[in-house]
């Protein structure tokens, strides 16, 4: 008796409490979630999607115009990286349409977290990230390719397809970018929302972020496909469908923070 009473009365292990036993599909039920905080009040998602639409369009008109059109892919694939950061107004809509504060552009893009400055401290290790990524993919090509210069987007297809080095290059560099986007999904998909929600620092985020990835695998794994598809298909329309998908992910991801957390 008393054994029992001991072991019912024993404190539950930190992992164990990060563990929530959510089934796949309730990574579903965060984007209905996400679609409906869209559509409430949804000029001012719609407008910060323009504005990623547009930052996204000035990046890729920069790199074509510094012929750095080479680094174009890993750039895109970069996006993912720093995507949690940018979407920080989208989970302050989130949190007022939970509060029933009036929600506005201005509240989404003056952003006031209440751990302060650690979430912009967050934000420049995503960056450094992948300017990280951005640079191995540099190498990856030169240690396939050599020093020829690239082919140009025309002819990148029938390279990475069509040629030995190209098809190696594409696997290696599929596995090491990868590695960095499940490393980047881990630390910052619940970092940046428990940033701006609760008083901590970057890397206790970071830590607990990662934790309760790890905590909750089998839906963690279904959002994160959910976030690769969508994003894919906001760059297949020509970046174009980030308009919407972005804010609709941005607030998938405040709820998935809420039910996960």
């Amino acid at each position: 008796m008393g054994t029992t009473e001991k072991t019912a009365n024993a404190p539950v292990p930190l992992a164990e409490q990060r563990r929530r036993h959510l089934p796949a599909g309730a990574a579903f039920g965060w984007l209905s979630a996400g679609w409906r905080d869209l559509w409430r009040n949804p000029l001012p998602s719609l407008l910060y999607g323009f504005a990623v639409f547009l930052i996204s369009v000035a990046v890729v008109w920069c790199l074509f115009h510094m012929e750095l059109d080479y680094i174009l892919f890993p750039a895109l694939a970069g996006f993912m990286v720093v995507g949690p950061l940018m979407a920080i107004g989208l989970y302050r809509k989130s949190r007022d349409l939970e509060e029933g504060t009036p929600t506005s552009l201005s509240r989404m893009i003056f952003v006031k977290a209440e751990s302060g400055g650690q979430v912009w401290y967050t934000g420049a290790i995503l960056c450094l990230l992948m300017l990280v990524w951005m640079r191995a993919a540099v190498i990856i090509y030169a240690l396939f390719v050599g020093l020829r210069p690239f082919p140009g987007l025309d002819h990148v297809v029938a390279m990475l397809f069509g040629t030995p080095e190209g098809l190696g290059m594409l696997v290696v560099g599929t596995a090491v970018g990868g590695l960095f986007a499940a490393f980047s999904f881990a630390i910052s998909t619940f970092a940046i929302p428990m940033l701006l929600a609760e008083k901590t620092d970057a890397f206790t985020a970071m830590g607990t972020s990662i934790s309760l990835v790890f905590r909750n695998l089998p839906v963690m794994l279904t959002w994160g496909g959910i976030v690769l598809i969508l994003t894919l298909i906001g760059i297949a329309t020509g970046l174009v469908g980030l308009i919407v998908i972005f804010p609709l992910l941005g607030h998938g991801t405040w709820h998935s923070y809420r039910a996960v957390r």
